[in-house]
């Protein structure tokens, strides 16, 4: 004899299912969509990055820089280099422990654009062992915007002691006086390759996990389907 059937648990166990496939369905959707959006990333910053330099956006054009509309295009600004205001902001680098030589650069209509002029070995670094370019200058690289923000266990900056661990561009022209100072700063490409600091060190890359994702999510949701029709199945044959 079957045993009855108990509505409750059907209508529970149909509600469960529905609940996982449809979150688990949106979330794969949502990486398709994170999908397309790294897919034009990419394809706009390779663009950029292998553009021919334009001049580097000026002071009316800065209240509309944004990462999306200017960050690693290619291009050029000339000036002098205020050598005396470099900052060395430490980071891990192919050689070894090493600096960030960001040093400002005067033009000509009187704004201030932070160069990142490449990296110098922190030994090296620390004891001035790099060039110091006086006179005009011109400085072609990739625009990037400031690195507001730390990450999980970074350091605090300390401007007071002009002490900066990451590429906060705001804090440090303000702690140095510089103004107008544009809100962005420029990666310079590599110049002599036997010199220190050494240019062209920009990482363009991004990850793009988002389609394994995606497929994670939409398996997930078929195996909640695929659950909940045998539960279901089971209930509603009975059992003898």
């Amino acid at each position: 004899m079957s045993r009855p059937r108990r509505p409750a648990r059907l209508i529970l166990t149909a509600l469960l299912a529905a609940l996982g496939i449809a979150g688990f369905s949106a979330l794969g959707l949502w990486q398709i969509e994170r999908l397309h959006w790294k897919l034009d990333l990419i394809a706009r910053v390779d663009a950029r990055v292998h553009a021919e330099p334009v001049p580097a956006p000026g002071l009316a054009d800065w209240p509309g820089i944004s990462a999306e509309s200017a960050e690693y295009r290619r291009v050029t600004l000339s000036g002098r280099f205020l050598n005396a205001d470099t900052v060395l902001i430490y980071t891990p680098s192919d050689y070894g422990p090493a600096d960030w030589v960001l040093t400002p650069l005067a033009r000509d209509d009187g704004t201030v654009v932070m160069v990142n002029r490449g990296v110098v070995p922190d030994d090296i670094a620390r004891a001035g062992g790099f060039t110091t370019p006086e006179g005009s200058v011109t400085v072609t690289g990739l625009l990037r915007m400031p690195e507001n923000h730390g990450w999980l266990f970074s350091r605090e900056n300390d401007p007071a002691a002009r002490k900066w661990y990451r590429r906060d561009i705001g804090s440090i022209t303000a702690t140095l006086g510089l103004s107008p100072a544009a809100p962005y700063f420029v990666d310079a490409e590599l110049g002599d390759p036997a010199a220190w600091p050494r240019g062209g060190q920009t990482v363009v890359a991004f990850r793009n996990a988002h389609l394994s994702y995606a497929l994670t999510w939409f398996a997930l949701a078929a195996v909640v389907a695929l659950g909940a029709g045998l539960v279901l199945r089971h209930e509603l044959r009975g059992r003898g």
